[in-house]
């Protein structure tokens, strides 16, 4: 049973600094996308970063150069560090992750659309 649970969000002042966490069980971590998208009331739904088959990433327009997605195999753990916080990042933050679009290599296309397993969502507020 595949389990995503999302920690670190936190409120924080417009220029700051927070590192999510995912900690992934019930799947072997490497074979899988990984990816976190963002959910902000009255916005569409964002993919955030992703990354590839290759080992290549993904990151939406808005936060390049300010977050970094990263994961450690060995603690099944995906991570995003979020630099330079603006108040339009406050959102919903979720981890997810999808087998099919691994294997067939459409890991951003799938965070667009909507990944097999997603976690709860970890809250992020950015105060300007």
């Amino acid at each position: 049973q595949v389990q995503l649970v999302e920690s670190g969000g936190g409120s924080v002042q417009s220029g700051g600094s927070l590192r999510l966490s995912c900690a992934a069980s019930g799947y072997t971590f490497s074979n899988y996308c990984m990816g976190w998208f963002r959910a902000a009331p009255g916005k569409v739904r964002e993919g955030v970063a992703s990354f590839e088959r290759d080992g290549s990433t993904n990151y939406a327009d808005s936060v390049k150069g300010r977050f970094t997605i990263s994961q450690d195999n060995a603690k099944n753990t995906l991570y995003l560090q979020m630099s330079s916080l603006k108040a339009e990042d406050t959102a919903m933050y979720y981890c997810a992750a999808d087998e099919r679009a691994y294997n067939s290599g459409s890991c951003w296309r799938r965070l667009m659309t909507g990944m097999d397993y997603g976690g709860r969502g970890t809250l992020v507020t950015v105060s300007s």
